[in-house]
């Protein structure tokens, strides 16, 4: 039996808003919990949907690297928007964030209300196949 890796912190990711790990490695793959356009003093940071979709994607980027993995590694992304209407903006931000080549499998929803007042939030699975 394999035990369960939580990553808390590390370079570039911000304290979380609430009693979570930012991440959890299970076997090769990597759970993200939901990210909020956070700094590292844990202020929500960008004006619009599509600054806050590149905020959360370093933060992303930074979690994953503390887990040992990469975007490459990508397999799952769910989005949840404030307002379903920021769908092209937020894409758009997404997709330049991404490495070239194969996209993970995604899903976009309205959430409604986000955790601080977000206008996105973003969770992943990283799968790593070694």
């Amino acid at each position: 039996m394999t035990s369960n890796t939580y990553v808390q912190s590390g370079p570039g990711i911000p304290p979380a808003a609430g009693p979570y790990s930012p991440a959890v490695v299970a076997g090769n793959a990597c759970y993200l919990s939901g990210q909020i356009a956070l700094n590292d003093t844990g202020s929500l940071v960008g004006e619009n949907a599509a600054d806050q979709t590149t905020a959360i994607m370093h933060n992303i980027t930074a979690v994953l690297d503390a887990a040992g993995f990469a975007l490459e590694d990508l397999v799952l992304v769910t989005i949840l928007l404030a307002d379903i209407a920021d769908f092209a903006t937020v894409n758009a931000a997404y997709a330049e964030a991404l490495p070239d080549g194969p996209r993970p499998a995604r899903v976009t929803y309205q959430a409604g209300a986000l955790p601080l007042g977000a206008l996105v939030e973003i969770q992943t699975t990283a799968v790593r196949n070694n």
